[in-house]
């Protein structure tokens, strides 16, 4: 251990993060949020509020020689009364671009969640701290990503050598929104979300606004995205609008369009991709809302079940089938108008094939080995040759 003359501490500031769109002060440090204050007070929603203070895709960022890096961190963890315990989040740290090590932070706050009865009950804990030792001696780009799935509160940066913030970023920047699959939901480490591996496929960096159940066409995530610098735009509609059964078709189409208009607003010729939900038998002609699974619950398992019925379809209830024809509808009349506008089917990135490969865990949110296989098919398709990212056409 380094006596406390070696250390070198360093604030932490909005230059030495790149993901974020604030930074908040709190008692212990600063809080990396993903979507902007102003958009944060528009909605009361705890889901959304769990979700964006979750660093999916945010990492510090900076230049240093040194050969040993301290993290101090306060995250908040979130158990699930009942279901089996989930492991400690997952801080990858990337050297010149490489995986180079991982590390977890145990201890934090922790929210125990009664899905019987939609309680939950916070209890604090102490800050814990991310060590990375044995770094080469030499001027090296260190990025540090946070736990996509633990609310992270950071709490200082110590290091061996002092640190400056890394040089921009000369290569394009990619904003994707999308539902908790986006997010992160059961990947194994934060590089390995299915954005992050497209991103790193496709040389890009990433801007990550998966938002666990809450890609719900929010006209201010709309607004978030229209003032967000971006090169290239994709959103994943659908899923969450059938799991919580949020609105009719009647709703979804203008909503659609408006969530678009926005973002062009923003961005009037950035290349704009907007992908269909993933195939989930689930929800594919049955409509929601999405519930747990209790009986399975009991048996310690964590499953999600559809409580909609197909024939409530003929009122307007949205099914992921139904989705899919109503985005590739709206994204055709519009191209017409907007040449840089494209549609992917979510299907072509994980589909029934695949379900029987690789089938969802709990019914709903895709494996570690599923991310990759998605990251993998997106980055082909939306980053390849002639693809609507791809260098050739911007």
């Amino acid at each position: 251990m380094h006596t406390p003359h070696h250390w070198t501490t360093t604030p932490i500031t909005p230059d030495l993060l790149r993901g974020a769109l604030d930074l908040e002060h709190t008692e212990h440090g600063v809080l990396p949020h993903r979507l902007p204050a102003r958009a944060r007070a528009q909605c009361a929603d705890p889901q959304l509020a769990m979700a964006e203070s979750q660093p999916s895709g945010v990492r510090l960022a900076f230049r240093t020689r040194a050969t040993t890096v301290e993290l101090d961190t306060l995250p908040t963890k979130r158990v699930y009364q009942g279901a089996p315990p989930r492991p400690d989040g997952v801080y990858d740290l990337l050297v010149d671009g490489r995986l180079t090590d991982q590390a977890s932070v145990s201890g934090g706050n922790t929210v125990t969640i009664d899905m019987s009865t939609a309680t939950a009950q916070n209890r604090p804990g102490p800050v814990g701290t991310a060590r990375f030792t044995g770094l080469a001696d030499r001027v090296k780009d260190v990025e540090i990503w946070l736990p996509h799935n633990e609310t992270t509160e950071l709490v200082a940066l110590r290091t061996d050598a002092p640190v400056q913030a890394a040089p921009p970023a000369e290569r394009r920047v990619w904003l994707h929104h999308g539902s908790s699959i986006s997010h992160g939901s059961d990947a194994a480490s934060p590089t390995t979300t299915w954005p992050a591996l497209a991103a790193s496929r496709g040389g890009v960096e990433l801007v990550n606004l998966g938002l666990g159940g809450s890609a719900l066409l929010d006209p201010f995530t709309a607004r978030a995205m229209r003032d967000t610098p971006a090169d290239l735009i994709s959103v994943k509609i659908g899923i969450n609008l059938v799991n919580t059964d949020l609105m009719r078709l009647r709703a979804f189409g203008p909503a659609v369009h408006g969530f678009l208009d926005t973002l062009r607003e923003g961005h009037p010729t950035a290349p704009l991709l907007v992908v269909s939900p993933l195939y989930c038998p689930i929800h594919e002609d049955t409509p929601g809302p999405g519930a747990f699974d209790l009986s399975a619950l009991s048996t310690g398992r964590l499953r999600f079940r559809a409580t909609g019925a197909p024939d409530e379809r003929a009122a307007g209830k949205l099914t992921l089938t139904l989705i899919r024809q109503e985005l590739s509808r709206i994204v055709r009349q519009r191209a017409a108008e907007d040449p840089n506008l494209g549609y992917l089917d979510g299907c072509d990135l994980y589909g029934e094939a695949d379900f029987a490969e690789l089938p969802l865990p709990d019914q709903l949110h895709p494996d570690a080995a599923a991310h990759r296989r998605i990251g993998e098919r997106f980055a082909a398709l939306a980053f390849g040759a002639g693809g609507p990212f791809s260098t050739e056409n911007t």
